[in-house]
């Protein structure tokens, strides 16, 4: 495994958020993208257009603070369902073997699939309650 992140929900204030952190942590967004960049976001509404689908900041060389803003699709974001941890694979199958062990008794948010974004990805929720997401980033040909 390559390492573990930070992934948090928020309920449309992640830009707020992130910009309060970088305050402090100092560095530049390593990726931020609203809504209406990706696919099929032309048929949002125009204020969820505008909302965060992924910011990151790097808080250490091997670690690194991300966000989305919730749509409201999985309820409201609350302390317990407000974090996710971001397993970084070093391939597919490990990815298949840490999202299996870690949804076994739990609940499969998203399937691990290939995404339009360039990686293997999941989200699961362990038998504890813990919120996982597994990626392993599909090495682009140059």
């Amino acid at each position: 495994m390559q390492g573990a992140d930070i992934y948090l929900n928020f309920n449309g204030n992640s830009l707020e958020a992130f910009t309060f952190y970088k305050s402090i942590f100092g560095g530049e967004f390593l990726l931020l993208q609203r809504y209406k960049d990706m696919p099929g976001g032309d048929k949002m509404s125009p204020e969820n257009q505008e909302k965060i689908i992924h910011v990151s900041l790097r808080l250490t060389p091997h670690t690194v603070l991300m966000a989305t803003d919730g749509l409201g699709e999985r309820g409201e974001i609350n302390f317990g369902n407000n974090y996710h941890i971001c397993l970084q694979a070093d391939n597919e199958k490990e990815a298949d073997v840490l999202f299996q062990s870690l949804s076994k008794d739990g609940k499969i948010e998203m399937p691990m699939n290939k995404t339009f974004w360039g990686a293997y990805f999941g989200m699961c929720q362990d038998k504890f309650g813990v919120m996982w997401m597994i990626n392993y980033t599909i090495p682009q040909n140059s």
